[in-house]
């Protein structure tokens, strides 16, 4: 074996390559990911998307099935903080879609912050039938 002689700074490139470990494909579905970044923390779609590289209205779709997966499981529950105009102050409270709203409908301003997600785990013995939940499922808007 022949013996070359490289700079120091290849050999310690070099040396990096082959202790880095193999990169494992993900284990996880999207759908799983973010529940799991979601059990965590409060995040807007848009934090979503950049946390799992790809697009908005992907992250989105995905959401509408969370939400369902969720809603299953009686040891966690879905919350949404809505949306709010930024000049005049009004809360999306109503809105039962997922994506961001364009425009204000009172002051027709477009400034508009995104919604925030979240799920919560409930303490063991709590379900659904807490008295906010079913405050929440009695207005007809399911998730909200």
């Amino acid at each position: 074996m022949i013996h070359m002689k490289l700079p120091r700074l290849v050999w310690l490139f070099f040396d990096q390559v082959l202790t880095m470990p193999a990169m494992q494909p993900s284990e996880r579905t999207t759908r799983q990911r973010i529940i799991e970044l979601l059990t965590d923390s409060r995040m807007t779609t848009p934090q979503l998307a950049r946390s799992l590289g790809i697009s908005e209205r992907q992250v989105e779709e995905h959401l509408a099935h969370v939400v369902k997966t969720v809603l299953r499981d009686r040891s966690r529950r879905f919350l949404r903080e809505p949306s709010s105009c930024l000049d005049c102050g009004f809360m999306f409270r109503d809105r039962t879609r997922l994506t961001r709203p364009s425009r204000c409908p009172h002051c027709r301003s477009e400034g508009i912050t995104p919604t925030r997600y979240h799920i919560e785990s409930l303490v063991s013995g709590t379900t659904h039938d807490s008295p906010m939940a079913s405050r929440r499922s009695d207005n007809g808007k399911g998730y909200l």
